[in-house]
């Protein structure tokens, strides 16, 4: 069977800092509860799987996808043992817990083993005076946060600003760092679920109860060279509708600006689209309506290059492997 441009089912995740922008702002049927707090996108991680939405190939999940037509869906990069990428948008109506991810190395030794965590955020919408906290202030070792940890101070280690809406903030893994409340983000990821809660603001859950810390492991990941870090200055490419905002070893990450139908993806790789403003329509895409902002399509490495047609002033996303 040919491959064509993919959409996906979204899958939902209640947290305690969630809220209701998935569905007021991005349009995301979710439920009547006020804690929505993630939207996977496209996910391949054991039970946690993105499903078609349709098309020949619709209820088949994307590890299915992977195992059946693994070469014609990631190209040169293939093979891999699950879809390397994940992709979320974030609703934090509440302040997130101070984490960090551990890197490849370290996080095969985890049991069960899993990918490290290299990730970057793009800011949707920004209340006023929200903050993002990522990276230690400068002259904070291991030794001073454990020391302010003792003290219930350690965000006076963490390195802070006011982000803006169309701000990109780079976290290769052993970044601490934490959303602050009244932030709508957008997140690509390796497909990893490896996290360290370090500080959690002295929260409890709903039945009364603190939620685990892992206090050592989080001491022990944290990279500390790696210093304040700051949003990511975005770099022109040869295409002036196209920004660079991040390229590391497990993805890329450019910003597309367009009023014009255009051609997206090929290079024998898979693209993965989303769209943060206006609304497009991808040729060879079965269904009937238009990606309209919060909407995603990963385009196979086997359909090539992908006419687009914005129907308004187009912002998305084009997320791919190096």
């Amino acid at each position: 069977m040919t491959l064509y441009p993919l959409r996906f089912e979204p899958i939902f995740r209640r947290y305690i800092w969630g809220g209701r922008k998935l569905g007021t702002v991005l349009g995301k049927s979710i439920g009547p509860e006020s804690d929505y707090a993630e939207s996977w996108e496209i996910v391949d991680r054991g039970v946690d799987q993105s499903r078609v939405l349709a098309g020949p190939l619709a209820g088949a999940t994307l590890a299915q996808l992977m195992q059946e037509h693994g070469a014609e869906l990631l190209g040169q990069h293939h093979p891999q043992s699950r879809f390397p990428l994940l992709f979320k948008f974030l609703d934090c109506e509440k302040t997130l817990s101070v984490q960090v991810h551990p890197d490849d190395e370290a996080a095969a030794q985890l049991n069960p083993p899993d990918f490290g965590k290299t990730e970057a955020w793009v800011v949707l919408a920004a209340d006023p005076g929200s903050v993002i906290y990522a990276g230690l202030k400068r002259g904070f070792d291991r030794a001073a946060l454990e020391r302010e940890l003792n003290r219930g101070t350690s965000e006076l280690c963490l390195h802070r600003f006011e982000p803006q809406a169309g701000d990109c903030i780079f976290l290769p893994a052993g970044t601490v760092h934490a959303l602050g409340a009244g932030l709508l983000i957008a997140e690509i990821q390796q497909s990893s679920d490896a996290t360290f809660r370090l500080h959690d603001w002295n929260r409890v859950d709903a039945q009364g109860k603190p939620r685990p810390l892992h206090i050592e492991q989080s001491l022990t990941a944290i990279d500390y060279d790696r210093g304040p870090v700051n949003p990511s200055v975005a770099h022109p490419t040869g295409d002036p509708r196209v920004q660079r905002l991040v390229e590391c070893e497990s993805f890329v990450l450019d910003r597309w600006n367009s009023r014009e139908p255009a051609k997206i993806g090929g290079g024998d790789r898979f693209h993965l689209l989303a769209v943060l403003d206006g609304e497009i329509k991808v040729a060879g895409d079965p269904n009937d309506a238009p990606i309209r902002r919060g909407g995603t399509i990963l385009l196979p490495a086997s359909v090539g290059a992908c006419a687009i047609e914005p129907l308004f002033p187009a912002s998305l996303l084009d997320m791919y492997l190096p």
